[in-house]
């Protein structure tokens, strides 16, 4: 007895409707998140650095994704990690040079890897030539122009233009001194005040920003993701928004919200698409879009807009077999219509680390906030994250993997408040640890820090903890056991069974707490969230599991894949 969801066949049909070709690359592809400034350090100064990512591509290759995708490696004063953007044509120099990236990418595509970059579009960095020119200029100049500088209201124009307010905590407004001294225009900032954002629709930022998309293009990468794109548009007039009872960033609450999910960014959009479309190799733009639903997610991924997108609802997912369905049925709905493969993702650089949340007690991550401050049991965390990567790989479309998931990594949430960077924690008070726990530097081999990551004797930027030594390269590639091993068993097992990414997807009919789907007749994954073990069915051949199966039992939090009968 079985019940049919209907949804996209990811790479079987022809893909008209997205303008790319049947068998792109993308529409299946499982994606490694390399953030450069932790993954190798290269030049022993501490720091993740491109030769040390050049290093381990090999090992990224053998792991058996189909591409990277390198968070921002441009120059940058690094006031929020990489995402304040000083000059979007060249390599922050702690990462090396454009010879190091162009290295990389050619390095990349002879291993058989996409590359992927990020791009980060709705606001620069104040030390960019651009924002200094601006404060230069003055108001009603066209430098200024460029940004959202507005005056301010009431007496003097002492209270900023309107009530927006910050991701990171309080106003979304700062006041400038002018060059004469004068108090004077407010300019708006939707994150840091370090990252001031830029206007849209102002005809120099479009235009200047068709250079960059063709730069990085022209020198090979395969795709580029968009940071924060709802971000982009705001609504005319800036009016005030109505954050109801809670002044916090809610966005996947939001609607007709006037500086989040504006339908005017999609005109940006459809810019840029069409000189992507020019390119040849299957040019991708992966959309960061955390909205309120898959319907409003699915206006991002129009026939003449973005391929594909993350899938922030399954990431934010707690670890319940009726919120996990949920999200994949309203998911493969929404993107059937369109013929756009879904993409599921499980952690980034700006979440806790899965062992962690799946060990508290709150394993939903909706709000940074949820699950702050509760206990983790990290071996119930690291049993749930190992059924959750096969269930993730299991299901149709793309997927992305966060660098250290496949070791298992938790967070680190005991890092020295003098060693914070991330500016969340600075903004809120010390109310938000921010996200620098998921960002400490790779364990590679050894017993103590810095685990290879850099020479012995080198401080990393972030400092990495004692006990590391049980997830290193070294030491879980020689564990058959390990999380590496399971990952890499999947991956290569995913690319290897004949026909996987030209079917959808079909729930059977299970027990409460129960997820067990088919892959047409290529494979069978059956997901145990329930309080007992459960048998698997006896006609199937258990292909890969995420524990120990015992007389054909399924325990609690496992997961298992099954060759059909």
């Amino acid at each position: 007895m079985t019940d049919t969801l209907p949804s996209a066949s990811p790479s079987a049909s022809p893909d008209a409707a997205t303008g790319g070709s049947a068998g792109a690359w993308w529409r299946d592809a499982v994606i490694y998140q390399v953030y450069p400034r932790s993954f190798a350090d290269g030049n022993g100064d501490g720091e993740g650095d491109l030769p040390g990512l050049l290093e381990g591509l090999p090992y990224l290759a053998d792991l058996g994704v189909d591409g990277i995708w390198i968070s921002p490696w441009f120059p940058s004063p690094m006031a929020d990690g990489g995402y304040d953007v000083s000059d979007f044509l060249d390599i922050h120099p702690m990462f090396g040079t454009l010879a190091d990236a162009d290295a990389v990418i050619a390095r990349a595509h002879e291993l058989g890897l996409k590359v992927i970059i990020d791009v980060v579009p709705n606001h620069t960095s104040d030390q960019h030539p651009w924002f200094r020119a601006a404060l230069a200029a003055g108001p009603g100049s066209r430098e200024r122009a460029r940004y959202l500088f507005r005056d301010g209201r009431g007496p003097g124009g002492d209270e900023p233009p309107n009530n927006w307010i910050s991701c990171f905590g309080g106003s979304a407004w700062e006041r400038v001194t002018e060059a004469d001294g004068r108090p004077g225009q407010w300019f708006m900032h939707m994150f840091a005040l370090e990252q001031p954002d830029l206007d849209w629709t102002n005809p120099d930022v479009l235009a200047d920003f068709d250079d960059v998309l063709r730069f990085w293009l022209d020198r090979g990468v395969d795709g580029l993701r968009i940071d924060a794109a709802p971000a982009m548009g705001k609504a005319a007039g800036l009016p005030d928004a109505d954050y109801g009872d809670v002044a916090e960033f809610r966005t996947l609450e939001w609607t007709d919200n006037p500086h989040w999910d504006v339908d005017t960014v999609h005109e940006v959009f459809r810019r840029w698409r069409r000189i992507a479309d020019t390119y040849e190799g299957d040019r991708v733009f992966v959309a960061e879009a955390v909205v309120n639903g898959p319907e409003r997610l699915a206006k991002y991924l129009r026939p003449d807009e973005m391929h594909s997108a993350f899938n922030f609802p399954y990431m934010k997912s707690a670890w319940d077999a009726g919120a996990l369905r949920s999200v994949i049925d309203a998911t493969l709905a929404s993107y059937e219509p369109i013929g756009v493969p879904s993409t599921w993702v499980l952690s980034s650089h700006d979440e806790t680390r899965l062992v962690t949340r799946y060990g508290r007690r709150t394993t939903s991550s909706v709000f940074i906030t949820d699950g702050a401050g509760e206990e983790s049991d990290l071996e119930l965390g690291t049993r749930r994250a190992r059924a959750a990567a096969l269930l993730m790989l299991a299901l149709p479309g793309g997927a992305y993997v966060y660098q250290g998931e496949e070791l298992g990594l938790p967070n680190v949430d005991d890092l020295p408040d003098e060693v914070l960077q991330d500016p969340m924690f600075a903004r809120s008070g010390g109310t938000m640890r921010g996200r620098d726990g998921c960002r400490v530097p790779l364990p590679w081999a050894g017993e103590h820090p810095p685990y290879a990551f850099s020479p012995a004797g080198a401080s990393t930027w972030l400092p990495q903890p004692e006990g590391w030594d049980r997830y290193t390269v070294e030491r879980e590639r020689d564990d058959p056991g390990s999380m590496l091993n399971l990952y890499r068993e999947a991956l290569h097992l995913r690319r290897d069974l004949p026909g996987l990414g030209a079917v959808g997807l079909r729930w059977r009919e299970s027990a409460d707490g129960v997820l067990d789907l088919e892959r047409g007749s290529v494979l069978r994954c059956v997901v145990n969230i329930s309080s007992a073990p459960v048998a698997l069915p006896g006609d199937t051949q258990v292909l890969l599991a995420s524990a120990p199966v015992d007389a054909g039992m399924l325990p609690v939090d496992a997961a298992a894949w099954l060759r059909p009968a």
